[in-house]
């Protein structure tokens, strides 16, 4: 402190300085609550549902692999890596009944 008993212009800038960071941590960390929130409200909002008419899927079991069906409109959704598991050379007989259900 100066002979007068206030802060010097250099420790007011420091502080303000600390306070500005603590306010920036403090709005990111809000954000990123809130973000959290909100993708956690979209996936409720989008659970099961058929990206192509909104209604709710249906989960089927066709030979060990889950396939999600619409029966409003008839789509068929496959999950991450579902696909592969149909396509797996040893699984081409399995992958020829499942198309054999499209048609």
């Amino acid at each position: 402190m100066s002979e007068y008993g206030k802060p010097s212009r250099n420790e007011d800038e420091y502080f303000a300085r600390q306070d500005l960071e603590e306010k920036k941590k403090w709005a990111q960390e809000n954000a990123a609550k809130m973000a959290s929130g909100d993708r956690e409200k979209l996936k409720q909002a989008h659970w099961m549902k058929c990206p192509k008419c909104g209604s709710d899927l249906h989960s089927v079991d066709l030979h060990g692999v889950t396939v999600d069906t619409c029966p409003a409109c008839s789509g068929t959704w496959l999950d991450a890596g579902e696909l592969d598991h149909l396509l797996h050379p040893d699984r081409q007989d399995l992958f020829h009944r499942v198309m054999s259900v499209f048609r």
